[in-house]
Protein backbone atom coordinates (compact mmCIF):
# COMPACT_ATOMS: atom_id res chain seq x y z
CA UNK A 1 0.00 0.00 0.00
CA UNK A 2 2.53 2.12 1.39
CA UNK A 3 4.65 1.61 -2.40
CA UNK A 4 1.61 2.74 -4.11
CA UNK A 5 1.33 5.88 -2.98
CA UNK A 6 4.65 6.62 -3.13
CA UNK A 7 4.85 5.70 -6.63
CA UNK A 8 1.02 7.70 -7.36
CA UNK A 9 3.11 10.80 -5.50
CA UNK A 10 5.53 10.19 -8.28
CA UNK A 11 3.64 10.07 -11.20
CA UNK A 12 1.60 13.28 -10.29
CA UNK A 13 4.90 14.84 -9.61
CA UNK A 14 6.31 14.17 -13.36
CA UNK A 15 2.71 14.92 -14.26
CA UNK A 16 2.90 18.11 -12.87
CA UNK A 17 6.60 19.12 -13.61
CA UNK A 18 7.37 22.56 -14.78
CA UNK A 19 5.57 23.72 -18.08
CA UNK A 20 8.73 24.84 -19.68
CA UNK A 21 11.97 23.00 -20.45
CA UNK A 22 14.97 23.49 -18.41
CA UNK A 23 13.24 24.86 -15.31
CA UNK A 24 14.18 23.19 -12.08
CA UNK A 25 11.12 23.91 -10.27
CA UNK A 26 7.37 23.54 -10.37
CA UNK A 27 5.50 26.64 -9.35
CA UNK A 28 2.14 26.45 -7.49
CA UNK A 29 -0.07 29.42 -6.55
CA UNK A 30 -2.66 30.21 -4.61
CA UNK A 31 -5.12 32.49 -4.29
CA UNK A 32 -6.66 34.07 -0.70
CA UNK A 33 -8.71 36.27 0.61
CA UNK A 34 -10.61 36.59 3.58
CA UNK A 35 -13.38 33.46 3.05
CA UNK A 36 -12.66 30.14 4.69
CA UNK A 37 -13.15 28.25 0.60
CA UNK A 38 -9.87 30.18 0.13
CA UNK A 39 -8.19 28.54 3.06
CA UNK A 40 -9.19 25.04 2.29
CA UNK A 41 -7.60 25.65 -1.22
CA UNK A 42 -4.07 26.89 0.06
CA UNK A 43 -4.70 23.78 2.89
CA UNK A 44 -4.69 21.72 -0.43
CA UNK A 45 -2.13 23.20 -1.86
CA UNK A 46 0.03 22.88 1.14
CA UNK A 47 -0.59 19.18 1.12
CA UNK A 48 0.03 19.22 -2.47
CA UNK A 49 3.40 20.64 -2.31
CA UNK A 50 4.74 18.79 0.63
CA UNK A 51 3.69 15.36 -1.29
CA UNK A 52 5.61 17.00 -4.48
CA UNK A 53 8.16 17.98 -3.02
CA UNK A 54 8.49 14.69 -0.94
CA UNK A 55 8.82 12.64 -4.20
CA UNK A 56 11.64 14.66 -4.87
CA UNK A 57 10.46 17.13 -7.34
CA UNK A 58 11.33 20.73 -6.06
CA UNK A 59 8.26 23.07 -5.95
CA UNK A 60 7.57 27.18 -4.86
CA UNK A 61 4.70 27.65 -3.02
CA UNK A 62 3.30 31.13 -3.86
CA UNK A 63 -0.07 32.69 -1.90
CA UNK A 64 -1.73 35.96 -3.69
CA UNK A 65 -4.14 37.95 -1.96
CA UNK A 66 -5.56 40.61 -4.06
CA UNK A 67 -6.89 43.33 -1.78
CA UNK A 68 -9.27 45.72 -3.49
CA UNK A 69 -8.74 49.20 -4.31
CA UNK A 70 -10.45 52.06 -1.95
CA UNK A 71 -12.19 53.79 -4.60
CA UNK A 72 -13.68 50.25 -5.39
CA UNK A 73 -15.58 50.51 -1.82
CA UNK A 74 -15.96 54.12 -1.92
CA UNK A 75 -17.90 55.89 -3.93
CA UNK A 76 -19.14 59.08 -1.78
CA UNK A 77 -20.08 62.52 -3.53
CA UNK A 78 -18.72 64.55 -0.74
CA UNK A 79 -14.84 65.91 -0.80
CA UNK A 80 -14.80 66.89 2.58
CA UNK A 81 -16.22 63.30 4.38
CA UNK A 82 -14.77 61.47 1.15
CA UNK A 83 -10.78 61.98 2.12
CA UNK A 84 -11.83 60.55 6.26
CA UNK A 85 -13.63 57.80 4.92
CA UNK A 86 -11.14 56.93 2.55
CA UNK A 87 -8.41 56.57 4.75
CA UNK A 88 -10.46 54.75 7.82
CA UNK A 89 -11.45 52.82 4.30
CA UNK A 90 -7.68 52.20 3.66
CA UNK A 91 -6.47 51.34 7.25
CA UNK A 92 -9.29 48.47 7.19
CA UNK A 93 -8.24 47.13 4.05
CA UNK A 94 -4.65 46.71 5.05
CA UNK A 95 -5.88 45.42 8.52
CA UNK A 96 -7.30 42.78 6.59
CA UNK A 97 -5.23 42.14 4.33
CA UNK A 98 -2.32 41.26 7.36
CA UNK A 99 -4.78 39.05 8.87
CA UNK A 100 -5.08 37.41 5.84
CA UNK A 101 -1.38 37.46 5.04
CA UNK A 102 -0.84 35.84 8.67
CA UNK A 103 -3.20 33.22 8.46
CA UNK A 104 -1.74 32.07 5.16
CA UNK A 105 1.80 32.47 6.31
CA UNK A 106 0.72 30.13 9.52
CA UNK A 107 -0.65 27.47 7.13
CA UNK A 108 2.41 27.46 5.32
CA UNK A 109 5.05 27.11 8.01
CA UNK A 110 7.04 23.62 6.75
CA UNK A 111 6.28 24.96 3.07
CA UNK A 112 8.06 28.59 3.37
CA UNK A 113 6.69 29.75 0.58
CA UNK A 114 5.89 33.45 -0.95
CA UNK A 115 3.47 35.54 0.37
CA UNK A 116 2.50 38.82 -1.48
CA UNK A 117 -0.48 41.57 -1.27
CA UNK A 118 -0.96 43.37 -4.75
CA UNK A 119 -4.15 45.73 -5.00
CA UNK A 120 -6.46 45.11 -7.54
CA UNK A 121 -9.57 43.20 -8.74
CA UNK A 122 -8.65 39.65 -7.81
CA UNK A 123 -9.33 37.75 -11.05
CA UNK A 124 -6.95 40.29 -12.48
CA UNK A 125 -4.51 40.19 -9.71
CA UNK A 126 -3.98 36.18 -10.28
CA UNK A 127 -4.31 35.70 -13.67
CA UNK A 128 -0.75 38.58 -13.60
CA UNK A 129 0.82 36.66 -10.90
CA UNK A 130 0.58 33.52 -12.67
CA UNK A 131 2.11 35.03 -15.57
CA UNK A 132 4.74 37.23 -13.32
CA UNK A 133 6.11 33.79 -11.48
CA UNK A 134 5.47 31.64 -14.54
CA UNK A 135 3.20 29.36 -12.34
CA UNK A 136 2.72 25.96 -13.44
CA UNK A 137 -0.57 25.42 -11.47
CA UNK A 138 -3.26 27.75 -10.45
CA UNK A 139 -5.21 26.88 -7.13
CA UNK A 140 -8.17 29.01 -6.06
CA UNK A 141 -11.53 28.29 -3.93
CA UNK A 142 -15.20 28.18 -5.03
CA UNK A 143 -17.72 29.95 -2.67
CA UNK A 144 -20.39 27.46 -4.36
CA UNK A 145 -22.43 30.44 -5.73
CA UNK A 146 -25.03 29.01 -8.10
CA UNK A 147 -25.35 30.41 -11.80
CA UNK A 148 -27.99 34.01 -10.89
CA UNK A 149 -25.41 34.93 -8.35
CA UNK A 150 -22.14 33.88 -10.29
CA UNK A 151 -23.98 36.28 -13.13
CA UNK A 152 -24.02 39.22 -10.81
CA UNK A 153 -21.42 38.40 -8.28
CA UNK A 154 -19.15 37.45 -11.05
CA UNK A 155 -16.79 34.34 -10.16
CA UNK A 156 -12.72 34.35 -9.62
CA UNK A 157 -12.50 31.04 -10.83
CA UNK A 158 -14.32 30.89 -13.59
CA UNK A 159 -12.46 33.81 -14.87
CA UNK A 160 -8.98 32.35 -13.88
CA UNK A 161 -10.08 28.91 -15.43
CA UNK A 162 -10.52 31.00 -18.59
CA UNK A 163 -7.82 33.70 -18.70
CA UNK A 164 -4.88 32.06 -16.74
CA UNK A 165 -2.26 30.35 -18.69
CA UNK A 166 -1.61 27.46 -16.44
CA UNK A 167 -3.65 24.70 -15.38
CA UNK A 168 -6.07 25.60 -12.73
CA UNK A 169 -7.13 23.53 -9.93
CA UNK A 170 -10.63 24.56 -8.08
CA UNK A 171 -10.86 23.24 -5.07
CA UNK A 172 -15.10 22.76 -4.00
CA UNK A 173 -15.91 22.33 -0.37
CA UNK A 174 -17.41 19.43 0.59
CA UNK A 175 -20.99 18.76 0.88
CA UNK A 176 -22.48 18.13 4.05
CA UNK A 177 -23.27 14.63 5.09
CA UNK A 178 -27.19 13.90 5.70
Amino acid sequence: MMAETEAASAAAAAEAGPAEEGRSKTVVLVGVDDSDHSYRALEWAVLYVAETAGAGAPVELVVVHAKPAVSSVVTLGGPAAAGDVVRYVDADLRRRAEEVVDRARRLCAANSGVVEVIDGEPRFVLCNAVEKHHADLLVVGSHGYGAIKRAFLGSVSDYCAHHAHCSVMIVKQPKPKE
